[in-house]
Formats: structure tokens, sequence, C-alpha cells
């Protein structure tokens, strides 16, 4: 499908009245996870599309501009609170953060397996091993505090087992930042992927820095709090990827663009007939601001869309399942590493004096006031060992012990084998 070969609705007429805007929520207990992990993308996309444009129309005084894309902003504003309502009342917030991490395990798993810029790669497949042991986390707190096993929120599609521990997630904040892309050799699937996986992660944070103070015990508070930070860090590592040479149009164009796409992919991939429809509806919408924001990229800086994207065509649709294998292959290959600077290192590469164990004898002076390794040891202390879903003994056999957390491995030098990242070939 190309987007801008679509005839568009007249954006003004997809503004909708309280009726429509309040949506039928799933049913918890009979909703596809994968289902869920789309209205979290969505409502991540959405937020970002909504937040660029107030960025963007922060940075000019032309109110003419300005008008023209306060129009858009608010439907997507209207198009986003829709779909966060699809989310029940009775789904507590530690439910609904099992559905966060499994989107931030398979997602970053699925365009690591589709991206041809190893640095991108890199990024995804780096803190892939985070957001996976933060859903190990989660789930141990969920288990202990409400009961509730979370290999049946995620369908047991996606193992649920340590990570690179998160106490080893701490780096200093300069380690964080990452190359950008180059506008001139990255092809359609590495722009998109970059803006997909921003949004995403931004949307994960917020989540967490707004849900904190509202956690139900401080032994949640402090784990939301800890996870909150880490999520900042994976923020600036995807930020730093996007192309940063784009004007701002530009910018409106492919973010617009990414929207179509997202919303396309979940038509096509949806189970759910209700949802499916909300997709297709929400689809037509974001060509018409597409071709809004082709109007003004014409308007205000005299350039064609095809200046910007030459090839309209869209790629595969996006698919969230299963990452099983993918997973324990990156788990078992690089669990060692850290960000140094623009790049990764394995631990054992790095100075004694280097920034990430400066800045770790900082925020983790002792692990025992370090809550996700706090979550682990207390289930541990009360059920006798650590809550898991997994298919096969971990492949770090240093993080297969349900009776001790390890807070060393990714942390500490030789705590663990790797060997190193790998490229996909073109």
């Amino acid at each position: 499908m190309n987007p801008f070969f679509e005839k568009p609705m007249s954006v003004t007429s997809s503004f909708q009245n309280w009726k429509q805007l309040y949506p039928k929520s799933y049913n918890k207990n009979e909703v596809d996870p994968y289902t869920k992990t789309r209205i979290i993308l969505m409502n991540g996309t959405e937020f970002e599309a909504n937040w660029f444009s107030h960025q963007l129309a922060r940075h000019t005084c032309n109110n003419d501009l300005r008008r023209e894309i306060s129009v858009t902003r608010m439907i997507e504003k209207q198009q986003q609170i829709k779909i966060s309502l699809l989310k029940p009342c009775i789904e507590s917030a530690l439910e609904h953060t099992i559905s966060y991490e499994q989107l931030a395990v398979d997602l970053t798993a699925e365009l690591a397996k589709r991206e041809s810029d190893c640095n991108v790669k890199k990024a995804l497949d780096f803190a892939l091993l985070e957001d996976f042991d933060h859903l190990y986390r989660y789930a141990n707190q969920l288990e202990m505090e409400q009961g509730i096993a979370a290999e049946c929120l995620v369908g047991r599609y996606t193992e649920i087992m340590p990570g690179r521990p998160t106490i080893a997630h701490h780096r200093y904040p300069m380690d964080n930042v990452k190359r950008c892309i180059d506008p001139k050799c990255a092809d359609k699937q590495t722009v998109l992927a970059s803006m997909i996986i921003t949004a995403a992660e931004q949307q994960t944070m917020n989540y967490y820095m707004n849900i904190t103070n509202l956690a139900r015990n401080d032994m949640s508070r402090k784990l939301y709090e800890e996870i909150a930070l880490v999520e900042e860090e994976h923020v600036t590592q995807y930020e730093s990827l996007m192309n940063a040479s784009a004007t701002w149009l530009e910018m409106l164009l492919w973010h617009e663009y990414t929207e179509a796409y997202l919303y396309w992919s979940a038509w096509m991939t949806e189970t759910d007939p209700c949802i499916r429809e909300l997709w297709e509806e929400n689809l037509h919408m974001e060509i018409a601001h597409l071709h809004k924001a082709v109007e003004l990229l014409k308007k205000y800086e005299k350039k064609e869309w095809q200046e910007v994207i030459p090839n309209g065509d869209f790629p595969a649709p996006l698919s969230l399942h299963e990452n099983v294998d993918y997973v324990r292959g990156i788990l078992g290959s690089t669990v060692q590493y850290t960000g140094c600077l623009e790049d990764y290192k394995k631990l054992e590469e790095l100075p004694y004096n280097a920034d990430f164990f400066r800045y770790q004898n900082i925020i983790n002076p002792t692990v025992d006031i370090v809550p996700s390794h706090c979550v682990i040891d207390m289930h541990i202390s009360k059920r006798g060992k650590d809550y898991r879903y997994q298919v096969a003994p971990s492949p770090v056999c240093e993080l297969r012990c349900r009776t001790e957390d390890n807070t060393e491995v990714g942390r500490k030098p030789n705590a663990a084998e790797s060997t190193d990242f790998f490229c996909n070939s073109k």
C-alpha cells in the first residue's frame, strides 16, 4: 500500500462526539496478549506525534502554520485517549505493566530481526535484554502482590526469566547517546524502526513516571521508580538514532507516515474484529493527516514528499508475535555488554575507572538498596524461589539459580561469558 496515492478523507471530518470517543474496553480475561500490546504501541505512537506537533508549534512564530497543525493535533489527541480507554477499569496498573514489557520485548526483537543498519540493530539488541529483565522483575512483584501469574497475561508467548539484571542497567548518561542514522544511506525500514521504538519506549517511560506514585505499596513504588529511570536511558539511546538533520516539516511528514504504517500494520494483523475496525478507522484518519503534511511541506518549504520519502510503499506489516529463540540468542551472546559512548563494550574491556563503574558506585553503593534486586530477594524469602516462565534453562548458566538473585552479570567483569553482537546481512 502507498498512502500517498490514497484518496484522503477531510481532516476535519475526523472529529468525534463524546459517545464516539468512549470505546468498549476489552475483556482482560479473553483478550489476545498481542491485541493489548498493539493498543499500547498505538497509544505511544499517537503521543509521540501529538507531542512532536506541540514542539513544532513552540519552535515557529508562523501562526498560519500553528493553526493548521493544531487541527490534526487535536484529532490525534482524541485518537490517543480513545485508544487508552480500551484498557478496562478492572485491569490493575501492574497487570497492564506486564503488557508494556511484553510489547517492549517482542517489538524490539521484531524490529531487530528486520534491521539492516548494524548501529541500529546493536541498539535494539542491547536494550532488548534490559526490557526482558524488567518483565521478570515486574512479574515477580505481580505474583507476590496480587497472586497473578504473568505467564497467563503474556499468553506464554514470551518467556519470563532474568535478562541482563536491572541493577546493571544504570549507566552514566553520556554512554546512552549513540550515532544518528545517515539520512543519505538509511533505508525506509531503518527510519521507521528508529521512530517506532523511540515512541514505544517514550510511552513506557511516561507510564512508569506517572504510575510510580500511584502504586499500591512501597516495594512497587520503588520498582517503578528504578525502571522508569532505565526507560529514560532507553529513550535517550533511541532518540539519538533518529535523523537529526531533517527539517521540522520533513519530520512531520515522517511522523504521519509512521502512524499510517503502524495503523495499517495493526489493521492487517489484528485478531479482534471490533478493535480491527478501530485500526481501520484510524488508518483513514492518518492518511488524511499525511496528505495534510504533504500540503504543508510544499507550502512552507517548497518540497515534494518524494524528496523526503522517495518510495511511499509500506514495508511488510509490523507483526507482534513470539520471539523466544531470538531473545535467547541475544541473551546468550551479549549479556556482559554495556554502553560506552557511541558503542557497546564487554565489561572486561573497560578500564577500572570507566564512567560505568563510577556511576554504578554512586547509584548502587550496596545491592540491598536496589529495588529490582529487593523484589526478587523478597519473593525468594516468601516463596522459596523466584517466579519464572521458561521453556528451557537460561542460555546464561549464571542466571539459572532460582534461590539467589544474580547482581553481578552485566555489572562485573568476567561474571558471565559473552561473544558479540551480530548484524543482519543486507
